[in-house]
């Protein structure tokens, strides 16, 4: 649970993934594995550096025990405490590095079960290793600058590995966005081209409603589409950093009934503001109106 054993723990798993990405598709299980645990390792690092119960399996009172330094009074030694896994400990650092942090849930899950598959059952998709494996390096960047560890001492000499791996994602990910782009203006052209303006305006009135969006996620707002201009939606999450400062929202997903286009993670971050976060219309009492005390806090009073 010492942030300084994990960040060094990290570094030797990811030296280890690079090298078994390097030597091709016949080491890719070994790849994507170490990737995994380097990422994991990385991210409760920082955890266990605001403090160590951070990363303990909050329902192990043992593990609890040893994270909030009273590991004498723990029935299991530190070698058996239980803590978080990859996907959790992504989770819990992205909620506190939304504006660092590029990958999502939604994004980040191929990773956690391109590990597992690897660790549990030996076996993994080769079509995705090269996106899992990029993704785990995107995740780790913004790490590395909040660590404050060199970058050039983690890759060490895979630095221009992880260069290309990374140039060659963004690039790929500019023409696959492009061409979702043209695809969707194509749509809309074939679906209302033939309509008068006023017809058109009336016929996208009645498809853009929320309600026959195709959204999913805990909040939506209104935003125009970047390929038609029809009113679209943005799915995501809602946060309250402070009350001075309201509530914010975290878009990780868009939709546009009229064309058909559907945006998430990256391709967001591209379109510049669509995917930004920031404050909107929300009360605080809007944002708390559903959450009720559990059970535990009914007994105590």
């Amino acid at each position: 649970m010492k942030p300084e054993q994990l960040k060094v723990s990290s570094q030797r798993w990811m030296s280890g993934a690079l090298a078994a990405f390097s030597q091709g598709p016949e080491s890719y299980d070994f790849a994507v594995h170490h990737a995994g645990v380097a990422a994991e390792h990385l991210l409760k690092a920082y955890l266990a550096g605001l403090h160590p119960a951070l990363i303990a399996d909050g329902k192990d009172f043992n593990s609890l025990l040893h994270a909030t330094g009273h590991g004498a009074r723990a029935s299991v030694d530190l070698s058996r405490a239980k803590t978080i896994g990859l996907a959790e400990a992504h989770g819990r650092v992205h909620k506190l590095l939304r504006k660092q942090i590029p990958i999502d849930a939604n994004a980040f899950r191929p990773v956690a079960d391109a590990r597992n598959g690897v660790a549990h059952v030996g076996i993994h998709d080769v079509d995705e290793v090269r996106t899992v494996f990029t993704t785990c390096l995107r995740v780790i960047d913004p790490m590395l600058t909040e660590l404050q560890i060199d970058p050039k001492t983690y890759w060490g000499s895979y630095g221009q590995l992880h260069d290309m791996l990374i140039a060659q994602h963004v690039e790929e990910a500019r023409i696959h966005l492009a061409g979702k782009l043209a695809k969707a203006r194509a749509v809309f052209e074939q679906r209302y081209g033939h309509l008068d303006p006023q017809g058109r305006e009336i016929v996208l009135a009645s498809i853009t409603q929320p309600q026959h969006s195709p959204y999913n996620g805990e909040h939506a707002e209104e935003a125009s589409c970047p390929a038609c201009g029809s009113r679209g939606w943005l799915a995501g999450d809602t946060y309250v950093l402070t009350a001075d400062e309201g509530v914010y929202f975290t878009p990780y997903e868009f939709a546009c009934s009229a064309c058909s286009l559907g945006l998430a993670g990256d391709e967001l971050s591209e379109l510049g503001d669509i995917g930004q976060e920031g404050p909107i219309d929300m009360t605080l009492d809007e944002y708390y109106a559903d959450w009720e005390p559990d059970e535990d806090d009914y007994r105590d009073r």
